[in-house]
């Protein structure tokens, strides 16, 4: 359904601020789910995945062409080569990511490179064995960290160490994770943390964070699947040993879209360092000179295991110009503003019926809020049952979160205004209790 918003001085406010957005003409160049009537729905799961540019489908196009009339030349030949297609993507990321190009490589999928990335830099050796996490990690995370303890022989209740919030806290403070690593860094041989946290929104200081793990002799990694392309990330100034991102989220690049992967200058030319080897991680100058002997590519390519599927980066190519063309610090300006409308509209119009739990602190946040519906667990699910029937797209994150994502690129104030507008609807309905 459509939604009609009645005239308030919200609106209009809304309205004003959306004709001086000098982003606002991005919008028209993504495609927007639609309502049985054919309206857009109101969509805020950027933060799950984002919506499709207009010019995904010339990217793959390119290819499907190339492929048809060229078929294995397709490799050697045209503006964009497939054997190194993946070089296409890596500057506007490094850019992204805050990373020298040679630092990055897209590759994989999150949780493959996560994996990846532990059998070079998780080495337990002696009483340095423990891996720590925040407790609330993303489950995926926390599987693979699981998985790779036992992979070495060891028992995750020895090793597996999770960080939590202050009793009657949401949120964790970077100075906890100093605190432990001050009494017990000499037992920590990682430390993965996130650059967002996911269900809060929270956005972590990296440095402070990786300086942290520096100082007590720890391998430090982060999980910037919330991060890459929604706050700055400044990957050589943390001084982290590896990252990695999904780009299916911010990014833009679709479900199960290819992800990208860090890896620090200092390791460009460690050949002792432990790797799982692959065709593609191999030095491009002799790769098919077809030795038996594998010489690793200079960077973060040596992590690489196979070519690139290139039909599946022709969308995230798409999106990074996209990225390119806005530029990143106008987005994040506008980021800021237009999350921080929404926020103050939420505070003024809906205290009495949802918490932010998100900092609000504009340094401690991106494009996300999560919401809690102060009634309890049962109600939120309700709220949010009843904003998608009203054509808006947030979504839900257990035990009782609600997160809704204005994305700079293709959000607007007026999507804010409606979404305040709808909750206050439903919470002014009459409920049996």
């Amino acid at each position: 359904m459509k939604t009609t918003l009645p005239d308030s001085p919200a609106l209009l406010e809304a309205r004003q601020l959306d004709r001086a957005d000098e982003l606002h003409a991005f919008r028209d160049e993504f495609h927007f789910p639609k309502n049985a009537d054919g309206s857009n729905k109101i969509y805020f799961c950027g933060n799950s995945l984002g919506l499709q540019h207009e010019s995904v489908s010339e990217a793959t196009d390119e290819i499907l062409t190339a492929w048809r009339e060229r078929a294995v030349e397709g490799h050697f030949t045209g503006d964009r080569p497939w054997m190194r297609y993946h070089e296409e993507l890596r500057d506007s990321q490094a850019r992204l990511l805050g990373a020298a190009p040679a630092e990055v490589v897209t590759m994989n999928t999150l949780t493959v490179n996560l994996h990846l990335a532990m059998v070079s830099f998780y080495r337990p050796e002696g009483q340095r064995r423990r891996i720590l996490i925040e407790r609330q990690a993303f489950p995926s995370d926390r599987y693979a960290v699981e998985s790779q303890i036992r992979f070495h022989g060891l028992d995750p209740a020895d090793c597996l160490v999770e960080l939590s919030p202050e009793p009657g806290q949401r949120l964790l403070d970077e100075a906890q994770l100093e605190d432990y690593l001050k009494a017990h860094g000499d037992s920590v041989a990682l430390v993965l943390w996130p650059g967002v946290q996911y269900a809060t929104g929270q956005v972590f200081d990296l440095p402070r964070i990786a300086a942290a793990a520096r100082g007590c002799g720890a391998r430090m990694g982060f999980d910037l699947a919330h991060s890459a392309g929604n706050v700055p990330v400044r990957l050589q100034d943390s001084e982290c040993d590896f990252a990695a991102w999904c780009t299916y989220k911010y990014l833009n690049a679709g479900p199960g879209s290819v992800a990208g992967m860090y890896v620090h200058a200092r390791y460009s030319q460690r050949t002792d360092l432990p790797r799982f080897n692959g065709w593609y991680g191999n030095d491009l100058a002799s790769r098919f000179k077809m030795s038996p002997q594998f010489k690793p590519a200079a960077g973060a390519d040596a992590w690489q295991l196979s070519n690139p599927p290139v039909l599946a980066m022709a969308p995230l190519l798409a999106s990074l110009n996209t990225f390119e063309r806005a530029g990143f610090d106008r987005l994040r300006k506008k980021s800021l503003a237009l999350t921080g409308w929404l926020a103050r509209q939420v505070a003024s119009e809906l205290a009495d019926v949802v918490e932010i739990i998100t900092p609000l602190n504009e340094a401690q946040r991106g494009c996300q809020l999560s919401l809690r519906v102060r009634a309890g667990r049962e109600h939120g699910r309700a709220l949010f049952e009843f904003l998608e029937q009203a054509g808006v797209v947030p979504d839900w994150r257990e035990p009782d979160v609600i997160r809704a994502a204005p994305v700079p690129l293709y959000n607007s104030y007026e999507d804010c205004a409606a979404l305040v507008h709808l909750i206050r609807q439903w919470a002014d309905q009459p409920r049996c209790e």
